[in-house]
Parts: structure tokens; sequence; C-alpha cells
């Protein structure tokens, strides 16, 4: 039986793993961030929390004789994505990226591009907005900076403790997200501008078809380096991909 590790945390990453379960000739490991406290039910089994850096993790892969290592991380997990890179590397098991395309502006889309939340708070400028912050809740200590404005946060999880602003409003829900929701959630709120990541995928995608729908600004954070390894955009490529690195380990008798 091969070994099989998928550093998920994504969509793509559960239907990876999903796929896999079904070979009776595969052993396949999900690992988590644990970023999340309750984290959606997984079709394979999971460990959480991080190895170690890429030396952990490169232990890990030796010691659980892993024969294929999967990056199906977020496109914002840029440390995981380099440490897998590096981890492969230092334990010489084949690594392929799964990594989701980003979003591209069609016509109608009112996007700035940013590098990071604290470039967001000043693209926003000094009068008060009424903005719609879909970040996710580890990444909101910048919002502090810029109190004057009206902040709608959806995170996956509680907000806690909440932001040292005056005037936060705090929902919690998990995607996909209609874009139907989405546009009835911004006119009711009366939502000026959104601020989130190029995450791409169908999933959030709503809030950005929205807010073209009704002329909203859209402050997007620029999607960090990755490192240069085989990479892959479906779930479908990634599964194919693993058929040929099994077989030709078979053919080497490995």
């Amino acid at each position: 039986m091969r070994r099989i590790l998928i550093l998920g945390g994504t969509a793509e990453a559960r239907q990876l793993a999903g796929r896999l379960a079904k070979r009776r000739a595969l052993s396949v490991t999900l690992s988590l961030a644990g970023r999340t406290a309750a984290p959606a039910q997984q079709p394979v089994p999971t460990r959480v929390g991080g190895f170690g850096g890429p030396e952990g993790l490169a232990a890990y892969l030796r010691a659980e004789r892993i024969a294929a290592l999967i990056d199906a991380t977020h496109p914002y997990a840029a440390t995981m994505s380099f440490n897998a890179a590096r981890a492969a590397a230092l334990a010489d098991v084949r690594l392929i990226a799964l990594r989701r395309p980003a979003w591209q502006p069609v016509d109608g889309d009112r996007w700035n591009e940013v590098a990071d939340v604290r470039a967001a708070m000043q693209a926003l400028g000094f009068a008060p907005r009424r903005v719609f912050v879909a970040l996710g809740r580890n990444e909101l200590a910048p919002l502090g900076e810029a109190p004057q404005h009206h902040y709608l946060i959806r995170s996956v999880d509680p907000v806690m403790p909440p932001l040292a602003v005056p005037h936060a409003t705090y929902l919690t829900a998990r995607g996909p997200f209609a874009q139907d929701a989405e546009h009835d959630l911004l006119v009711r709120h009366e939502i000026e501008t959104i601020i989130a990541k190029n995450s791409g995928g169908d999933a959030t995608y709503g809030k950005i078809a929205a807010a073209r729908a009704l002329g909203l600004d859209v402050i997007l954070l620029r999607r960090p380096d990755l490192p240069a390894v085989p990479s892959v955009a479906r779930v479908e490529e990634a599964a194919a991909w693993l058929d040929h690195v099994l077989a030709s380990a078979a053919a080497r008798g490995v």
C-alpha cells in the first residue's frame, strides 16, 4: 500500500482526498493547519497542526514512508508551500502543487490590487466607508488602524476578541456563497467596498460577481509568490500525475 500525504485546507484538497480514498492500494492522509476550530468533515484520516518547518515535514515524510506529497493548500499559504518544496527535496519525495487559478477581471469589475491588509486600509482612504471584509479572522489587526470605517466581517470561526473599532458587525459562515445571497448581503448592509483575497474558484466568487453588478469597489490582496515546483490546476490533473508517479515507481521496482 502506497502512502500519500495531502497538505489541505481547500475544497480541492477535500475533493482529491475523496477521489483517492476509493483506491484500495493507497493510504491517504490529509494534513490540516488547525486554524479552523471545526474543520469540514474529510473523506480520509486527517492530522492537524504543523510539522516544525521543512525539516520536521521531511522527517515525517521519511518516517511515514510517504510515496508522494501533494500541496493543495490555500493560494495564500505561501510559507507552507515553501516548506513543502524544501521538505520534498530533503526527503527525496515526489511533489506536485494543486494550485487554484486566480480570478481574472472582466468588464465592469472595479478592482484595486494591493500587497497586504495594511495597504488595503490605505487604499480605503480617510473618509468613512462601509466595508465588507472577507479575509479570515487571523489577518484583521490592521483594521484597528482605520476605526472610522463601518466593517462587516465574515469568518468561519468567531473573531475573538472583537476588534477595537467602534463599528463592526460579525458574521460566521462557511462557503460556498451564491451570488444572489451575496448581492442581498451587500445591499442589506449598504456596503461600498469589499476587501478580499483573490482566492480563485467558484465557492467565494459570488461576492465578486455581486460587487460587479452593484458597481462596488473591490480591494484584492495580491497573491504571494510561491515556489517553482510542478503544479496543476485541477483535481483530475493531480490524480493523473499521481498515477504516473506510482506507475513509474512500480516499473522501477520501488
